[in-house]
């Protein structure tokens, strides 16, 4: 096996690794740069969108970070998966970001104008009905999302295992997603998950015993993601309980950062980015929320939750016409149940009358939105080019 790198050589390989993974296709471009998409918020086209109510927003809100999670008591349901870039900001910017994400996988998928132009349409229809008062995971699920809820289900521990850590022998062995540890972050760790409250996570799920001994067993600089690549990113595997008792359990730890994500004017959020995250969750995907803790490690927020078998990333790289009617209308709703549970009864109507002004004559759809995902589209197509030519030719 090729050697591994030190930490203090990780840099500017997790960079580059970073910047190979967005030259893959348009969709991960977007994906990956989220940056991109807040500096056109900035822009004046940007603040030309409508000022929803200030709730607590995604932040980030494309295809890929929505899927299913595990509640502590078992049950699985599709919500947001991914918080980094949570505030209390303008419901309008999730919309805008979903739209962008869901119009690139169309055009990946080789779809007309015409159809993606209807699933903005869908997208709407989906994202208004959530504000019926009917808050419940819609029962009609898009293929796609009734597949990864069907492999969600049945996963194990030694799914999970196989996945992520290759084998299911208590260590995580060393790869090119596994990377040693320094001292300094072996010694971090172990007094991470001796915190009472981080140690009760592993204890959380009610197949385990409050008062079980835990254990960590083995840890590793996790290679994973896309944009987090460069960050502070751990596995920790531990062993809850003894002796035939004993199940083993893989954490995630990962560094909060400040959100690109415009917050309101007025919100009052936490100041810790980690305590931010774990707000936002519990908000927005409360089966995330109850399973995740933050904390401070060397002199950084970072945010921890158990992985359970059952969270998965919702992948669609391909889609036919009317199955991306589907996902566009259900993953809207998603993300509106998301938003409407914080609002009440008048702030939801008045958001929804908002969201039905400005409608074009042909797109029964609002035209800020429209506008705005072609201009998107646009200027993400360039960079896209653009990111290829200066990252992933010069690395033939």
């Amino acid at each position: 096996m090729k050697k591994l790198p030190r930490p203090d050589e990780r840099r500017p390989l997790l960079l580059a690794r970073r910047n190979l993974k967005m030259a893959r296709s348009p969709h991960a471009y977007v994906r990956g740069n989220t940056v991109q998409f807040y500096q056109w918020l900035h822009s004046q086209r940007g603040h030309a969108l409508p000022h929803g109510p200030a709730v607590w927003i995604c932040g980030d809100c494309h295809i890929g970070n929505l899927g299913p999670l595990a509640g502590a008591d078992g049950e699985v349901t599709i919500q947001i998966r991914d918080l980094d870039q949570t505030v209390i900001g303008n419901p309008a910017h999730d919309l805008v970001r979903l739209g962008l994400s869901l119009a690139t996988a169309g055009r990946g998928s080789r779809l007309s104008g015409v159809v993606i132009a209807r699933m903005l349409e869908e997208m709407v229809r989906g994202y208004e009905q959530s504000f019926s008062g009917k808050l419940h995971d819609p029962h009609h699920k898009p293929d796609a999302v009734r597949l990864v809820m069907r492999e969600a289900t049945a996963r194990s521990w030694k799914e999970l295992a196989k996945e992520r850590i290759v084998d299911t022998d208590p260590i995580i062995p060393r790869s090119k997603h596994f990377w040693p540890l320094s001292r300094e972050e072996r010694k971090a760790l172990r007094d991470l998950f001796a915190q009472p409250e981080v140690k009760q996570l592993a204890t959380r799920l009610k197949s385990r015993e409050d008062d079980a001994p835990v254990t960590l067993i083995d840890a590793a600089y996790w290679v994973k993601g896309c944009s987090s690549l460069g960050l502070l990113r751990y596995a920790v595997l531990l062993a809850v309980g003894t002796g035939k008792q004993r199940e083993f359990c893989l954490m995630d730890v990962k560094q909060a950062i400040q959100a690109a994500a415009p917050r309101h004017a007025h919100a009052r959020m936490p100041r810790d980015n980690s305590q931010r995250v774990r707000e936002g969750a519990l908000q927005l995907s409360p089966a995330l929320g109850e399973r995740l803790v933050a904390a401070r490690f060397m002199d950084n927020g970072v945010f921890v939750r158990e992985l359970l078998p059952q969270d998965l990333k919702l992948e669609i790289d391909t889609m036919e016409t009317a199955e991306a009617m589907r996902v566009a209308h259900y993953l809207a709703r998603i993300v509106g149940n998301a938003h409407a549970r914080q609002m009440d009864e008048d702030t939801r109507r008045a958001w929804l009358t908002e969201l039905g002004q400005r409608h074009g004559k042909t797109l029964d759809a609002p035209s800020w939105l429209w506008q705005s995902v072609v201009e998107l589209v646009g200027s993400h197509e360039q960079g896209y080019l653009e990111h290829c030519r200066r990252y992933a030719l010069t690395t033939r």
